[in-house]
């Protein structure tokens, strides 16, 4: 395993991942942070494969996603490109990747449950789960950013693009917020990473 990337996991973790990026022509990249993705897998024109993961993640997150990434490596190198990317066979090669992780050594004890209950079903990204989205936001170094489901209703929020929301009602799964300059309205994750307007 490329040293750089022991920095940012956590260390009991680091035999078992050797072995998994025993791969041929695998090159894993930490990038600059990527506000729509933590992470990313490509099959490159030449036939090597690129797996990229963005630097600013704590050590729980960046594993998980690190692994979400090999498991779309080993999902294209045994079924082949015609499935879906997050799909039956990504799911369960992401499930069957992760499980050897899922123990006290690895994570803290109180993430555990989260994570056994998020792998029951795994999605394309661990954002989507509520519960575990805050709980590993709590491993992350200090910022000015805020869930949008921690936004008091009626505040007004503003993304990374400069694009300023006020903070509406809750529908089954998202918040709408209406954006100030359109009047347009649009439906926010709960978890979507935003900064407080005054």
């Amino acid at each position: 395993m490329q040293a750089h990337l022991h920095q940012h996991i956590p260390q009991a973790a680091i035999q078992q991942l050797e072995s998994l990026l025993d791969h041929d022509h695998v090159s894993v990249q930490v990038k600059r942070e990527r506000k729509t993705r933590h992470g990313d897998y490509r099959r490159l024109p030449n036939g090597w494969h690129q797996i990229t993961i963005n630097a600013n993640l704590n050590p729980y997150r960046f594993l998980i996603t690190l692994v979400h990434e090999v498991a779309h490596l080993e999902a294209y190198l045994k079924f082949g490109r015609a499935i879906k990317p997050h799909g039956k066979e990504w799911k369960r090669t992401f499930q069957r990747l992760m499980l050897p992780f899922l123990n006290p050594q690895v994570f803290p004890q109180d993430l555990l449950p989260l994570l056994a209950r998020h792998f029951k079903n795994p999605k394309a990204s661990s954002d989507t789960d509520v519960q575990l989205a805050w709980a590993l936001k709590q491993f992350d170094a200090p910022n000015d950013k805020t869930f949008v489901f921690e936004v008091p209703l009626g505040q007004t929020f503003k993304l990374y693009n400069g694009r300023i929301f006020k903070k509406g009602e809750k529908r089954v799964k998202r918040y709408e917020c209406v954006e100030v300059a359109s009047g347009k309205l649009y439906l926010f994750n709960p978890n979507a990473e935003v900064e407080l307007v005054n």
